[in-house]
Parts: C-alpha cells; sequence; structure tokens
C-alpha cells in the first residue's frame, strides 16, 4: 500500500485513498462528505465512509459514532446574501465526550497532519456533539 503523507507528531500515516478521495470531492463533486479514521494496529489514517453526492448533513451525523473519535470533511453548499450559491469545505475533528481518553489525545495530535495532507479546506471545526457542528455553526462561519 503507498502511503501518501506521515504525520510526524504520532507517526500516523495518511493514506492515498484519503487524499484521493478527498481531490474527488472538491474537484468533481462525487461525494458530499468522508468520514476518517485512525487504525491504531497498522497506524494509518483511512476513510471510514463517502458520502455521496445527494447526501448531507443528516447522513454525515448519523454516521459519526457516539463513543468514538473520528475526522470529516463536509462540502458544505449554501446561498449568500447577494443570492450567489456558494461551497465551502469544512473539517471537523469529531471527538466525543463518550470516548476514551487515550484515543481523544491520538486524534488530537494527529489533526494538523490529516489537514495539511488535504489542501483546499476553509475551515475547521472541533465537535463533541452534534450541535457544536450544526448547519446553523457551519451558515455563521461559511458568510
Amino acid at each position: 500500500m503507498a502511503m501518501a503523507f506521515k504525520m510526524a507528531t504520532t507517526g500516523m500515516w495518511v493514506t492515498d485513498e484519503c487524499k484521493t478521495s478527498f481531490m474527488e470531492m472538491k474537484w468533481k463533486k462525487v461525494h458530499r462528505f468522508i468520514v476518517f479514521k485512525i487504525d491504531e494496529a497498522s497506524r494509518l489514517v483511512t476513510v471510514d465512509k463517502v458520502g455521496g453526492p445527494g447526501e448531507g448533513y443528516d447522513e454525515l451525523a448519523a454516521s459519526l459514532p457516539p463513543d468514538d473519535c473520528r475526522y470529516a470533511i463536509f462540502d458544505f453548499d449554501f446561498v449568500t446574501t447577494d443570492n450567489c450559491m456558494k461551497s465551502k469545505i469544512f473539517f471537523i475533528a469529531w471527538s466525543p465526550s463518550a470516548s476514551r481518553i487515550r484515543e481523544k489525545m491520538l486524534y488530537a495530535t494527529s489533526k494538523e497532519g490529516l489537514r495539511r495532507a488535504q489542501e483546499g479546506i476553509h475551515y475547521d471545526m472541533q465537535a463533541t456533539d452534534p450541535t457544536e457542528m450544526g448547519m446553523d455553526v457551519m451558515k455563521d462561519r461559511a458568510k
């Protein structure tokens, strides 16, 4: 398996699949969101779930486990006050209260490496429950 990028702080590797999926979402619009997870045994950041173009925020929120950390990238489409259609890409670090402390630390220290490997992200969010990454929060950030 080819490795795309090593995260120096934790020794985790970002797989080529992560970068390829992001580029497909960014340029071809074939994905609405991508959920990533860290496989501690293989020390890889891998794609956990990909949302199709017809899926939205509700499917993203449902795909984040209530007791495990994840990273997610969401392509948020909205209409501006000038009635223009815009798209902004959000990076979400999902770290629910019910997850293990070791896992929270691993995801927190690995975040920047994955974030740097994905060029073109507009906004970062940290969320411990769905209300912290709701549509209203994204709309306020994207203005």
